[in-house]
């Protein structure tokens, strides 16, 4: 499995995105990888319904909580991330109890065309989100390379 910065498209990492809800940054980052080439059209409208049915929002303990949505293999060309932090946080379903809502600030949109390579790479992302420092970091970058940058070296930050 390539590891998670090899994944992350330029392209479509946004900063500071003003999306007005879930829906729609995750409408904003599918088009993003689809204008990138690595999904079908299909996919965002899968993840939209994944993630009403499976939600992933995932409260963290710093001051920002994250989403990964993502969908099935079929709807993906080649395997890639996309990543937004957003102006102001949006609410999404958490993950372990979907009638609560918790507002989030950190997206990243899985695109993967093995399935077994979304347990590892969200596996690859929990780590990063258990590090408050990470994704401060994270919250705070400037370019997306900065984005690439960190999450390549977060074996680096405590």
């Amino acid at each position: 499995m390539e590891a998670l910065e090899e994944l992350m498209v330029g392209s479509a990492i946004l900063l500071g995105y003003p999306a007005k809800d879930a829906e729609g940054v995750i409408s904003e980052l599918g088009r993003l990888l689809f204008e990138a080439g690595h999904v079908k059209e299909s996919f965002v409208q899968a993840a939209l319904d994944r993630e009403m049915s499976l939600p992933t929002g995932l409260p963290l303990m710093g001051g920002h909580n994250a989403a990964i949505p993502h969908t099935d293999v079929e709807h993906v060309l080649k395997p890639s991330i996309a990543f937004a932090t957003l102006a102001q946080p949006v609410n999404f379903h958490n993950m372990v109890m979907p009638e609560e809502l918790i507002p989030v600030s950190i997206v990243f949109l899985l695109a993967l065309d093995q399935p077994k390579s979304q347990v590892g790479m969200l596996q690859e992302i929990a780590g990063i989100l258990q590090k408050p420092v990470l994704i401060e970091n994270l919250v705070k970058a400037q370019s997306s390379e900065e984005v690439v940058e960190i999450i390549k070296n977060r074996a680096d930050t405590q």
